[in-house]
């Protein structure tokens, strides 16, 4: 029920409101907990803060070690250069579970990886190789959503040709000498795969995005954000200068108010009509699993002559029939798009990312963006990855094998989140999203669920505050093509069996194969 934040979204064609904008079923879910879970995950941050003063305290006394830094005591004097309680979290709390991050792989992130064992002597401080690998890891946490991440020979001959021609590096920007008869041909390719004029590449993913928002608005300009954009677009929002203002996720009755607000007042202060008006969203949200209302924002877009800028970084290639991202998923032009961004970094098994749309919109780009300015180019092995995974998905390399990815990708994720919901986990997100986020709210249920997880060979990742809501750690799985389903029926067991241990099934919805449909709020849109 809605008291339940269960939310299903279920539009068809001559269906209910809005129905004429959704050309296909779209359900999503964001269950809320039980109170009694709220109340716990209160109380264990409680006691963990409780605790962080004792050690601290015990520390400043000398009843401890202190291993954080410290300022000198000739600095005595000087303003602190390390604040010390804005570094009370990491010290007393993530401290303590720090050996569930940043563990070294030693092989290709397929979908099994090896892994390098680790141990600690002094709580997480410090680590310690023991010289051992932990092999055939099942690989639940890489964004390789089509299986790119590869080492066959065969399938990387042509990359091996590239590296050997061209060699690693470039050493120059795009605008001095680093432009390559590699980026022109994958730039082509690129605004031919998304079937808009052109496109522009850059050599970070998180780049495009940070360093190309500043060249598009400025001083008198307004964005509008939803809450849960990623960092590289909050960054690339706050380096701009435009005013920001937040919707909430993926809630059009709440950007409409904004939009209808900056239309009618205008800038605060002079009152001035604004420069322009763009909206910031993403394709998939990469922690939420959820999927961009694109129908809707692209008539809100419309209604009142703003511009929208679109990021497809775990989006493009994962969904679509054909792997071209939101815009195929909706059925909708990408002329609707002014800006389609995307990154190489996940489906395509490489790195760096897009600008893409009308010529003169790139053209602009070639001049003023600050990655073209000033950051070395695109790497040609890389560039020539990305060309031949693009190639595979449009059947240019005259086989069927880029389409059959993006099928069984959709397969596994339908499976891998069905099963899920029938076990009794809360998971996030749109049911077509291979981003499964799994609910497990307790700080004290994070390190004991990745560490129980690598001892059945299962690698994850765990992602708690401040990344996410204090009350809301998760465990967020990534589903690739690459799974098999004998993999995936490993995972499933796994959690199943740690779901009771730990006590994680909080879900009180059963699915239903007819599932009941609710609105919240009539919403009435106009092209």
């Amino acid at each position: 029920g809605v008291e339940d934040r269960f939310s299903i979204l279920y539009f068809q064609k001559n269906g209910i409101s809005n129905g004429t904008l959704y050309k296909k079923t779209f359900i999503e879910h964001f269950e809320q907990a039980p109170m009694y879970v709220a109340v716990l995950t209160f109380l264990g941050f409680g006691v963990g803060t409780v605790f962080g003063y004792l050690r601290d305290f015990m520390r400043a006394w000398g009843l401890e070690k202190r291993n954080v830094a410290t300022e000198r005591e000739q600095q005595k004097d000087f303003v602190p250069l390390y604040q010390d309680f804005e570094n009370f979290y990491t010290r007393n709390l993530y401290m303590r579970i720090r050996d569930n991050w940043n563990r070294p792989i030693c092989s290709v992130p397929g979908p099994q990886f090896d892994l390098m064992e680790r141990v600690t002597d002094d709580y997480n401080w410090t680590f310690r190789f023991t010289g051992r690998t932990i092999k055939n890891v099942i690989n639940m946490g890489s964004y390789n959503y089509l299986g790119f991440a590869e080492t066959d020979v065969n399938a990387l001959k042509t990359v091996t040709i590239e590296l050997q021609k061209y060699g690693t590096g470039i050493c120059s920007t795009r605008q001095e000498m680093g432009t390559l008869d590699k980026h022109i041909e994958l730039e082509k390719l690129v605004a031919n795969f998304l079937g808009v004029e052109d496109a522009m590449v850059f050599g970070m993913g998180f780049a495009t995005n940070s360093m190309n928002i500043p060249a598009l608005v400025g001083k008198g300009c307004l964005i509008l954000s939803d809450e849960l954009n990623h960092t590289s677009l909050v960054l690339g929002a706050r380096l701009s200068g435009a005013t920001i203002r937040i919707f909430k996720h993926n809630n059009m009755q709440s950007l409409e108010k904004l939009l209808r607000d900056a239309i009618i007042y205008g800038q605060p202060r002079s009152r001035r009509a604004w420069r322009k008006i763009i909206i910031l969203v993403e394709g998939i949200y990469s922690m939420e699993g959820s999927i961009v209302r694109l129908p809707e924002i692209v008539s809100l877009k419309k209604k009142y002559k703003a511009y929208l800028y679109l990021d497809e970084a775990h989006s493009i290639g994962a969904v679509g029939a054909t792997g071209r991202g939101v815009v195929e998923y909706f059925g909708m032009s990408p002329d609707d798009v002014d800006v389609l961004m995307g990154t190489f970094t996940k489906s395509f098994g490489a790195a760096g990312g897009y600008i893409a749309g009308r010529k003169d919109l790139v053209d602009f780009l070639r001049t003023h963006s600050h990655s073209a300015v000033y950051a070395t180019s695109m790497c040609p092995p890389v560039a020539e990855q990305i060309i031949r995974a693009m190639k595979c998905l449009m059947g240019l390399d005259g086989t069927t094998q880029g389409l059959q990815r993006v099928r069984q990708l959709g397969k596994n994720t339908r499976y891998f989140r069905r099963r899920l919901h029938e076990m009794g986990f809360i998971i996030y997100g749109n049911d077509d999203s291979p981003v499964v986020p799994l609910l497990l709210y307790m700080p004290g249920k994070i390190g004991a669920f990745a560490r129980r997880m690598l001892e059945k060979n299962i690698g994850v990742v765990v992602v708690g505050f401040p990344a996410t809501p204090i009350t809301e750690s998760r465990a967020r799985f990534c589903v690739s093509a690459a799974h098999t389903r004998e993999m995936l029926n490993t995972v499933l067991n796994a959690l199943d069996e740690l779901g009771d241990f730990l006590q994680l099934k909080y879900s009180r919805y059963s699915k239903s194969s007819h599932p009941e449909l609710y609105e919240e709020t009539r919403l009435e849109l106009e092209d």
